[in-house]
């Protein structure tokens, strides 16, 4: 017999778990931002670091050349200088991305991470690239047994690799995401979900997303396609990859789509200038000031959309 007093608490505690997840249901939806070092070039991290809060980010995502070359600057300055302007700034590491390295090359990059307490690694799957619709499937079971020692690696160094739907890889069309979210059993691997390289398809970005569901995105870009991405136009143009430029993706659906799921991965306000490697305006202050046009676009459409 259970006595009487464990009885009661027992259903008391029973009682409370509608209330718990009703009170999550009624949490407020919100986005967590995440500052792309690659925006500013290669300028110094000294200059981009008090960014992270002016731009309502959490974090900052340290790029490597041939986009920026911050990761560089780390490697010249040491570590400990590193952590040291981190808290001088009082930023946190969030996400490394190197896609140099592929997706099994990550070894001495999560041990890194671990130094500054985890975070994402963003890479790409790697080929083949552009292959039927038809071959997607045992193509993406290969990768995953591929990265089987890999995932391993990143469980124990407590990060997350996070594989972006690039559109010369193999981890691109809308199947291969499908096919990922069928196969992936891991929380230390997920995608790095690109709307720009899905332009094809963009109509079915927000269905995607929610077939992927919150547990497999821990990264996203809040990036569209433009002809500014691998050529060279006028800034106008270029800078229509940000969202709220005047690209044309409406991010009401695709926000609306991320509440649904309960989205709690980190989103990255970018574009790509060219050459590769500059910053997309000439000064910080120009460049935070078009994050923060972007991201109060960004906001608006919650606000319509969730509230």
């Amino acid at each position: 017999m259970i006595p009487r007093r464990r009885f009661l608490r027992s259903l008391a505690a029973a009682a409370t778990i509608p209330c718990v997840a009703r009170a999550a249901a009624r949490e407020p939806f919100r986005l967590r931002y995440v500052l792309a070092s690659a925006l500013y070039g290669e300028m110094p991290l000294d200059d981009i670091l008090p960014e992270v809060a002016k731009t309502g980010s959490e974090s900052i995502d340290i790029w490597c050349r041939v986009h920026g070359n911050q990761r560089e600057q780390i490697t010249q300055m040491g570590d400990d200088a590193f952590s040291a302007l981190l808290a001088r700034h009082r930023v946190k590491l969030g996400v490394s991305t190197r896609y140099p390295l592929g997706p099994t090359g990550l070894g001495d990059e999560m041990k890194w991470m671990k130094k500054f307490g985890g975070g994402i690694i963003v890479t790409g799957s790697g080929g083949p690239k552009g292959l039927p619709v038809a071959e997607l499937k045992p193509a993406m079971q290969g990768f995953f047994e591929r990265m089987k020692p890999h995932v391993a690696a990143a469980e124990a160094n407590g990060v997350t690799i996070a594989i972006e739907n690039h559109s010369s890889s193999l981890l691109h069309h809308p199947d291969s995401l499908r096919y990922f979210a069928e196969f992936n059993r891991s929380a230390h691997l997920g995608v790095a979900l690109a709307p720009h390289h899905l332009h094809g398809w963009i109509e079915q970005l927000p269905a995607l997303i929610r077939d992927l569901g919150a547990k497999q995105i821990p990264f996203m870009y809040f990036q569209e396609h433009s002809a500014g991405i691998s050529q060279k136009v006028a800034k106008e143009i270029e800078l229509r990859q940000l969202p709220g430029f005047g690209g044309g993706l409406d991010y009401r659906p695709v926000i609306k789509a991320l509440a649904d799921i309960r989205y709690t991965g980190l989103v990255e306000i970018f574009m790509h200038p060219t050459p590769r490697g500059i910053p997309i305006l000439p000064t910080v202050a120009e460049i935070t000031a078009a994050i923060n046009r972007s991201r109060d676009y960004i906001e608006r459409c919650r606000r319509e959309v969730v509230g």
